[in-house]
């Protein structure tokens, strides 16, 4: 039970300081929100890139990998492994690859509430 809250803790903490982050992001600075997002998609590459991610995931596991650092993560070990595999072109390929499964889980799902739902513009 212990154990337990203090996993709870951990990933709320973690996805919670990634929040504060990107809040203090669109308060102090005049970065869209699409670039925000790139930033946060850009620290998940760079921080798989050189290792660091995976220490991170294990301590905070969905605290980290639910926000898009999570998705620039998977893009980047997809592409370094394919380039283990198949050379130069696994770069171009092997973060789709490894992505796949998300972006299609994704797109179906938008698909079915956007059918369900009467969604607006605002």
């Amino acid at each position: 039970m212990i154990e337990t809250l203090i996993l709870y803790l951990k990933v709320f903490a973690v996805g919670g300081a990634i929040c504060i982050i990107g809040q203090i992001l669109i308060d102090f600075t005049k970065l869209t929100s699409g670039k925000i997002l790139v930033i946060f998609l850009m620290a998940g590459i760079v921080l798989e890139s050189f290792g660091l991610f995976q220490p991170l995931k294990d301590f905070a596991m969905a605290g980290v990998t639910v926000p898009i650092t999570g998705f620039g993560s998977v893009l980047a070990k997809g592409a370094i492994e394919a380039v283990k595999d198949k050379g130069l072109l696994g770069a171009l390929l092997g973060g789709t690859t490894a992505a796949a499964g998300g972006i299609a889980a994704a797109t179906a799902f938008a698909y079915l509430f956007a059918m369900l739902f009467n969604s607006k513009t605002k």
